[in-house]
């Protein structure tokens, strides 16, 4: 594979995006911790503040809801229909329930009378409306249940506690998902492989969560790939095609988050992770750091203790660009007086 694009992944930071624009051409943004979430977008935007994203969370252009991989992610409200369509699934949440005791043939009714017309609710709050039904983690399993059938998702924290919504309170509606599987699986991977690149199906798989059937019927239905092309598509913004990536000398110097799409979003983390630095970015039991780009490789990790950076290289870093982008981490994450 050769070097990831970053203008596909926006990490060479185009002006003028707001946090939905950033969401919808990334497809989504996994947000499975917040934080993290939200410096992906700092990471992709020379102007958008941590206010911005949390604006565009409150006024539901962006939601955050189970999707690929049955992982958190936030999504384009306008997105949720063909995504959901194609990305719910609920065995391993019905598995959980079980594991967790909580057990009858009424915990869709139970989960979505207790989330209907209340607004967001906490964990406590919700266990405490199921009235024994559920506790601790089987009270988040009976949301992804209900999020399974498009009837939950999570609203913005109260409190530092993640908050759980019925989707109608929030969005208006229920969840539909796209009834065309066909068209949802071809606009899947179009969006998929527009930033992604370069990609494959068995990306496509491993990012979606799809059997690589599925990815690759997706793939064919998506038709040929995008060629290069300089010219703006009015739709997208992307080009009407696929330009080249930039040398690796060009890629800028970014901070990217835990979680990020740049390492997760292919099968493989092998072209951006240097096999002798695996171990410091991904020092096991599901701790991915936070990493430092440099000509599209990780050059380095970080850390942050409130707006401030502290970067730990594997070796030399360009300087200049690297305490900007540790200012701009601060520029973030600092609210604006007035």
């Amino acid at each position: 594979m050769g070097v990831r694009s970053v203008e596909a992944q926006l990490l060479h930071r185009p002006p003028g995006l707001g946090a939905g624009e950033v969401v919808r051409r990334l497809l989504a943004v996994q947000a499975q911790d917040v934080p993290s979430a939200c410096l992906a977008f700092r990471a992709r935007s020379p102007s958008l503040l941590l206010a911005d994203v949390e604006s565009a969370w409150r006024d539901r252009e962006i939601v955050r809801v189970w999707g690929p991989r049955g992982t958190l992610h936030f999504v384009h409200a306008d997105d949720l229909p063909w995504l959901h369509a194609v990305t719910r699934r609920d065995a391993a949440t019905l598995r959980r329930l079980a594991q967790e005791g909580v057990s009858g043939d009424d915990l869709l009714p139970l989960i979505e009378g207790a989330l209907s017309g209340q607004g967001p609710l906490t964990k406590a709050e919700l266990e405490e409306r199921l009235a024994g039904r559920a506790r601790g983690q089987g009270v988040v399993h009976l949301v992804a249940l209900a999020a399974f059938h498009g009837l939950a998702v999570l609203a913005p924290p109260r409190g530092g506690k993640p908050t759980y919504v019925h989707a109608a309170d929030w969005l208006g509606a229920p969840i539909t998902p796209e009834p065309d599987r066909e068209r949802a699986l071809a606009e899947l991977a179009r969006r998929y492989r527009r930033a992604h690149r370069p990609s494959e199906p068995e990306d496509l798989a491993a990012w979606s969560g799809l059997s690589l059937g599925e990815a690759r019927t997706a793939w064919r239905l998506s038709g040929p790939g995008p060629s290069p092309s300089p010219g703006p598509n009015p739709d997208t913004g992307l080009g009407t095609g696929t330009p080249d990536p930039l040398p690796a000398e060009d890629v800028p110097v970014r901070l990217v988050p835990a979680f990020d799409e740049f390492l997760l979003g292919w099968k493989s983390r092998d072209p951006v992770v240097p096999a002798a630095h695996a171990r410091q970015v991904f020092p096991g039991g599901g701790i991915l750091r936070p990493v430092v780009l440099a000509g599209g490789v990780a050059a380095g990790v970080w850390e942050r203790r409130g707006a401030e950076a502290t970067v730990k290289p594997f070796g030399p870093l360009p300087a200049e660009a690297l305490a900007e982008e540790v200012a701009d981490v601060r520029r973030f994450l600092t609210p604006t007086k007035g």
